[in-house]
């Protein structure tokens, strides 16, 4: 039921999530589906931890072996395509954990531990390092939310602009302990 979950979140989006829209889908009445999770809040909590450690597997394997600049360039590219293939359970990524909720805090974790390993390649650590893994995530779900809103109507190739985008990160990493 979770699966099904969260593909029909990819197809209307996440915040359009309903019990009575999974029931549906699987051809049976809502009631049937408090037998596999609590209520939409649990399954919302279930998508989440998913969608967290999906991103963050995805994450982790494209820097493997790189540092730095590559580093950067694999994790950028790795989120955007995962949150374009994504776009439901990418919702569910942006949300930071609820403490009580271990799954989710585990998988949001191990996503920032990957951010942390690459800026390590920059020589960031500590508050330099939370200060640029929020910058390097708000300007990526920048660019991801407003390509999938259908934002960007420039006759530009959006792709190179992703690509300047990218580069411009690594620019302020590589200067960041100057900011």
């Amino acid at each position: 039921m979770v699966n099904e979950a969260e593909l029909l979140a990819d197809e209307v989006g996440g915040s359009q999530l309903s019990l009575a829209t999974i029931a549906s889908r699987l051809g049976v009445q809502v009631p049937s589906l408090y037998k596999h999770v609590a209520g939409l809040p649990a399954l919302r909590s279930l998508i989440e931890a998913r969608a967290k450690a999906e991103l963050a597997e995805v994450l982790g394997r494209s820097a493997v072996g790189v540092s730095a600049d590559d580093a950067v360039d694999a994790l950028a590219a790795a989120y955007r395509a995962w949150a374009k293939k994504h776009p439901g359970r990418y919702e569910f990524t942006l949300r930071a954990p609820d403490p009580d909720d271990a799954a989710s805090l585990d998988a949001s974790d191990r996503a920032v531990r990957v951010m942390y390993d690459a800026l390590a390649g920059y020589g960031l650590t500590g508050d330099d390092a939370v200060d640029a893994t929020r910058s390097f995530r708000a300007a990526l779900h920048g660019f991801v939310a407003l390509e999938a809103a259908g934002g960007f109507g420039l006759p530009r190739d959006v792709d190179r602009s992703f690509e300047r985008l990218v580069g411009a990160l690594k620019l302020s990493l590589t200067e960041w302990s100057r900011l």
